[in-house]
């Protein structure tokens, strides 16, 4: 499962990665995303959450890449990227090279208390 999410007063979007992601989750959660987004001011904030992935197939990745532009093309400034297990590490430090032109803060953090102190929460 996919599930995005928003905080507008805090300029925050939260995407969670539940259990075992398919890409047809991750097209419908493309359109979610950008209504999201439109409320939003450039220099938002992103919480990634691979906290409870299980698995995900690897037809996921050129949709992960299509997510990192559209936030990029609206102007994020922070991505926190919640990955307790570094084996649910898709690669995407690579992605980031090929998605993200004009490079974000990246913070990786192994718990939700450290990715909330990095966001300020």
């Amino acid at each position: 499962m996919f599930l995005a999410t928003s905080n507008k007063s805090k300029q925050l979007v939260h995407l969670s990665y539940i259990q075992r992601v398919q890409p047809a989750e991750l097209q419908r959660g493309r359109e979610e995303l950008a209504a999201l987004l439109a409320e939003l001011a450039p220099g938002f904030r992103v919480l990634v959450d691979f906290g409870r992935l299980e698995a995900m197939e690897i037809d996921c990745v050129p949709e992960i890449g299509l997510l990192m532009e559209l936030m990029e093309q609206r102007g994020v400034g922070l991505v926190v990227r919640l990955i307790p297990d570094p084996s649910k590490d898709i690669g995407l430090n690579i992605l980031t090279v090929f998605h993200y032109k004009h490079r974000p803060r990246i913070v990786s953090c192994k718990d939700l208390v450290e990715a909330a102190k990095v966001l300020a929460l």
